[in-house]
């Protein structure tokens, strides 16, 4: 691979070289974690509603594609309820959101969504819940909740 050094332009790759942008490569990782035993997010709401957890990051290029892979303490206390992904303000996720909760008990559930955001601008992903009956809870007792955010060059 050639390197050009220019006075002026400091240092260049030729297209297609750039050895910091090449397509595959994780560029960033940022996680966000949330621990707190009995410390619930709670909604009988039938639309989606914020559970406040979230995790931010700022893409190094517009073409990068975002792996989002959230594990969550999950609970219904009737049947119905659901977790979905808001990007900054607008559901990425299939209408009935990413999760269907029906379990009587605490469960761990798990999202994998590979989001393509189109920006450089900073874009916050936060976990959203609705119930379709009964009372939906997020954050069980002693799990770590994670949302984990992978940078991928494109």
């Amino acid at each position: 691979m050639t390197t050009i050094i220019d006075g002026s332009a400091g240092v260049t790759f030729p297209n297609g070289s750039n050895p910091q942008a090449a397509p595959s490569k994780v560029l960033q990782v940022v996680q966000a974690t949330y621990n707190d035993a009995g410390a619930y997010s709670t909604t009988t709401s039938n639309s989606f509603v914020t559970t406040g957890f979230s995790a931010s990051i700022t893409p190094l290029f517009s073409t990068s594609k975002i792996l989002i892979i959230v594990q969550l303490a999950v609970y219904q206390s009737s049947s119905g309820g659901f977790i979905t992904i808001y990007r900054s303000g607008s559901n990425i996720g299939p209408a009935n959101g990413f999760i269907e909760c029906n379990a009587a008990n605490w469960s761990t559930s798990n999202i994998c969504y590979l989001d393509s955001p189109a920006t450089t601008s900073s874009t916050t992903y936060t976990l959203y819940q609705r119930a379709a009956a009964g009372t939906n809870y997020v954050f069980g007792d002693s799990v770590l909740n994670t949302i984990t955010l992978m940078e991928i060059a494109q």
